[in-house]
């Protein structure tokens, strides 16, 4: 068991095509639209397959806002997953999700986020799909009290979660449904990395791309540009935590970081709470390795990336 848990926390380079589900709250914050940007990226690197966008909120227009993106990036066929009727409804404050659903072609099809979870598990080779979830843990809980087969043991290799505050703390994806975050951190079959708060807090992009003036037509670029000048703490950029998910899950965590071990509980007030292990185990957080301005710096080329640059990316 030990070496099999190592070999799937290798990093990720070493597979070609992964099939990833992205599982995003899409708003309140704009990090996801950085994080949903490096995916397409990567796909159109050569280096993923994106199997679904799943989104963990129910505000109105979520999935024309997720179509956005697909669409801009040439795979409108991608399906959007929604959460049931309990799902949180939050969205960003400063409409920039408005704005998009006001420029760019969308549709708005999407279907039972845990229906959309079972019918592309079930169509992958067994221990082959990579998750990653950047928002709430809302549609990984009901998959899971749905899975009386063992689909997701079959199926998954790998969970990459933006989620928790390390060693300890509250943070926001954890806390706003700490009902399904202590059910999944504490029921899911393959191993977890976490990127934590404090690894993204560091991380600051999105002014190369909002100055670039040879950058036109582009709902990333109106994004940040949207959102930027709105807030004082985002002057020097926005911080990125959910993009680095995303870079983990593609392409590894090292060189950047390295793991350390461990167990994550949730309390009932939504703190999470780490317990260090000195031996590998099925769950483990991120660790800065190289300064956070390298990992910036891979952020701010890669969510400048536009459809039909080739599969040669500027970008590690």
């Amino acid at each position: 068991m030990r070496l099999l848990i190592l070999l799937l926390l290798l990093p990720v380079g070493l597979w070609a095509q992964k099939p990833i589900i992205f599982d995003s709250d899409m708003g309140p914050d704009y990090d996801d639209v950085g994080a949903i940007t490096l995916l397409h990226a990567y796909a159109d690197s050569g280096y993923v397959r994106i199997l679904a966008t799943m989104a963990s909120t129910r505000y109105p227009g979520v999935a024309g806002v997720m179509s956005v993106f697909n669409t801009y990036f040439g795979r409108p066929s991608i399906p959007i997953g929604l959460p049931g009727g309990d799902g949180l409804v939050l969205r960003d404050w400063q409409h920039w999700s408005d704005s998009l659903l006001a420029r760019y072609p969308h549709a708005s099809v999407s279907v039972d986020a845990v229906s959309l979870y079972r019918r592309v598990l079930s169509s992958q080779a067994d221990s082959s799909v990579t998750v990653v979830t950047v928002g709430f843990l809302t549609n990984l809980a009901d998959l899971l009290k749905s899975d009386s087969s063992g689909l997701v043991r079959r199926k998954v290799r790998l969970l990459v979660c933006m989620a928790g505050r390390f060693p300890s703390g509250y943070e926001f994806n954890v806390m706003k449904d700490a009902g399904a975050s202590a059910y999944v951190f504490s029921h899911w079959p393959s191993p977890i990395i976490f990127s934590g708060f404090e690894i993204g807090e560091k991380i600051l992009v999105g002014l190369p791309l909002i100055h670039d003036r040879a950058i036109h037509g582009d709902p990333v670029q109106d994004v940040f540009r949207i959102s930027i000048p709105l807030a004082a703490e985002d002057s020097l950029g926005r911080k990125s935590w959910d993009e680095t998910a995303v870079l983990v899950a593609v392409r590894g965590y090292a060189p950047y970081y390295r793991l350390q071990y461990g167990r994550i509980a949730v309390a009932a007030d939504g703190k999470d709470i780490w317990e260090d292990s000195n031996t590998p185990t099925s769950q483990a957080h991120l660790v800065e390795a190289v300064p956070p301005a390298v990992v910036q710096g891979v952020i701010n080329k890669a969510i400048m990336h536009l459809p039909g640059q080739g599969r040669r990316p500027s970008f590690p």
